[in-house]
């Protein structure tokens, strides 16, 4: 069970590379108000969204402890990027606030994840 755990959180790991990396970037995109959200940020949330809700079945499965609010915390901001990458995946331009916010959400969850144990 625990090479299983170690794959998907492998997984996760690329989803946020994913996700952050397509943010990173389009900094200098979003500084002249021309970025977008790439395929990459989507398929990046989406393989967190799959990899994180097994992780939490996986450890569950094994008889370790979860730390739910934590997860709780973590799914809500997830489920905050995945709707605003979703919306706004087929538009040419996002707003520079918008964009921002999927980054800095993007941040939040990893030091979520890092500084809550």
């Amino acid at each position: 069970m625990d090479v299983l755990i170690n794959v998907f959180v492998g997984l996760h790991i690329i989803g946020i590379a994913s996700l952050l990396g397509g943010f990173l970037t389009q900094m200098k995109a979003m500084g002249a108000g021309t970025a977008r959200f790439t395929p990459a940020m989507l398929h990046g949330a989406l393989t967190m969204l799959v990899t994180g809700v097994l992780l939490v079945g996986f450890r569950e499965m094994d008889g370790g402890t979860v730390n739910h609010i934590k997860i709780g915390v973590k799914l809500a901001v997830l489920f905050v990027i995945l709707c605003l990458v979703y919306v706004k995946r087929d538009e040419e331009r996002v707003d520079k606030a918008l964009f921002g916010t999927v980054g800095a959400l993007t941040v939040v969850n990893i030091f979520v994840a890092v500084l809550c144990r």
